[in-house]
């Protein structure tokens, strides 16, 4: 106890250079973590927009779907297998059944991609009715067809004309339908916009043959830390022999890697300027360490043991280790809060290019405790490393030629 008592005070003495290591603490724990967050809010936001655009946080297939992409793995979507799925923490369960066709208008033709859909469930879960751009949203008993811009323009058609399908439906049946055009929606992305025709869900199981069956289900989810808590649930409920279970990391794993890609590029800037922070310490340990040489040597001369006076001094390091380190943490949490609450907005061409690839121009920081603490610690455990330095310098100190300067 003593010893803690000599350290506080000592820590006191020189006020100066109290201020200045605590100040460059607190700076480093402030800007590590507000890249962090800034970092983590921006990819957390990056993935919500992706797997709510249409993918979703899971996916429910028939065994060996996800590689082939063949209508003739769609399965029977009974009410049991549709009460499983949609358990919470699942918000909902959004079925489809997708494949490709032949799109004609009057005088043009191009692939497309035809989903057959719950109107309302896939609203709630990506939001399509907010990306018409005319006409109106799909209903679930109707007959019409909810178009991509791109689609449209390349096919020539508008709202009230008439889209004709042909295809090759389940297990080798001929497709082929005629649609009015009831809307059209805009994407982001330009491979959606140049691609996707939507049907009511029973409309397009009847166009592919394929009544009562989907080829996927997406689970809608509020929270994508309940991610693994389903999986499990689901692993355990389902026949795994006959269905995979897929979670948005599993059916996008280029998007898994860019996030890795980025976090490994944060983390040599981390380790920069942990290094930068760390030689400031250093000097501003090495400078107390010469200025106080003279203390050091009456202290031994006068019968204080070595160990006692290098751990007096390895503790005030600590507890400005400590100091600076809480007070970065309660430097952080009003920054981050504020662009948490007030997200950077870009615009302009990096605006524009976002949007193309289904982002929102926005980057939220992350306000997660667990960041702060982090930083916080890694800061501090340079700190106490450091402080390792006096306490070798103390053993060998020899008090006569420290007294004599």
């Amino acid at each position: 106890m003593m010893l803690f008592k000599l350290a506080w005070r000592n820590i006191w003495r020189n006020r100066r250079r109290t201020y200045i290591t605590a100040a460059s603490i607190l700076f480093a724990v402030l800007f590590a973590s507000f890249m962090d967050s800034l970092q983590r809010g921006a990819w957390d936001n990056m993935v919500r927009n992706v797997v709510n655009y249409y993918f979703g946080y899971m996916q429910v297939h028939e065994k060996g779907y996800w590689a082939e992409q063949s209508i003739d793995k769609a399965f029977i979507l009974t009410d049991s297998l549709r009460h499983k799925a949609g358990a919470p923490p699942a918000a909902g369960v959004v079925p489809r059944i997708e494949s490709f066709a032949l799109a004609a208008g009057e005088a043009q033709t191009t692939g497309v991609l035809v989903a057959g859909i719950e109107p309302e469930a896939e609203d709630e879960m990506t939001g399509l009715r907010e990306r018409l751009i005319d006409g109106r949203y799909l209903s679930a008993e109707g007959k019409g067809a909810l178009l991509a811009s791109g689609v449209a323009e390349k096919l020539g058609l508008g709202v009230g004309d008439t889209l004709v399908l042909i295809t090759q439906g389940f297990r080798g049946v001929n497709a082929a339908g005629k649609y009015p055009v009831t809307g059209l929606a805009s994407f982001g992305s330009p491979e959606l916009n140049k691609q996707m025709v939507y049907l009511p869900l029973q409309e397009a199981q009847y166009f592919f043959g394929a009544q009562g069956r989907v080829t996927s289900v997406a689970l809608h989810l509020e929270e994508a830390d309940d991610i693994a808590v389903l999986k499990a649930r689901l692993f355990q409920q389902l026949d795994t022999s006959a269905f995979e279970v897929m979670d948005w990391e599993e059916m996008l794993p280029d998007l898994v890697q860019a996030r890795e890609l980025d976090t490994a590029g944060n983390v040599i800037v981390y380790f920069i300027l942990y290094l930068i922070i760390a030689f400031g310490i250093f000097g501003t340990i090495l400078m107390m360490t010469k200025e106080r040489s003279y203390e050091f040597g009456v202290l031994i001369a006068i019968g204080m043991q070595r160990w006692q006076l290098a751990w007096s001094v390895f503790i005030e390091i600590v507890m400005l280790g400590i100091i600076g380190a809480l007070a970065g943490i309660l430097a952080s949490l009003p920054v981050v809060l504020y662009f948490k609450v007030n997200p950077i907005r870009f615009s302009g061409e990096m605006a524009g290019s976002l949007e193309k690839f289904g982002f929102e121009p926005i980057f939220p920081a992350t306000f997660d405790p667990r960041i702060f603490a982090a930083q916080a610690s890694y800061v501090f455990l340079a700190t106490v490393v450091l402080a390792i330095y006096p306490m070798l310098k103390i053993r060998k100190l020899e008090p006569v030629r420290a007294m004599r300067g």
